[in-house]
């Protein structure tokens, strides 16, 4: 997915739209952190068909959309937490 700046996406718009339809989804970043992703119209219609609700009740939906992979327990290290005075 091609990540556009916010004052990039602004100047070329009709070329985040042609790139959403011929590419997919396309993600536009404010002050570089992720604040919106442009899907063609025809992506969106089938996402909220199949999910029989509203775009905001599938966002904050508790099951997962995605896979998750979780590291093997014990892999991980801890740190010493913090000494306070």
């Amino acid at each position: 997915m091609k990540t556009w700046q916010v004052q990039e996406a602004k100047a070329r718009f009709s070329e985040l739209l042609r790139a959403s339809t011929e590419e997919g989804p396309q993600l536009v970043s404010h002050h570089g952190k992720p604040a919106a992703v442009v899907v063609p119209v025809a992506q969106w219609q089938r996402m909220q068909q199949a999910s029989g609700r509203s775009a905001k009740e599938w966002l904050l939906a508790p099951e997962a959309r995605g896979k998750l992979q979780i590291p093997a327990r014990g892999s991980l290290t801890s740190r010493k937490p913090p000494t306070f005075a």
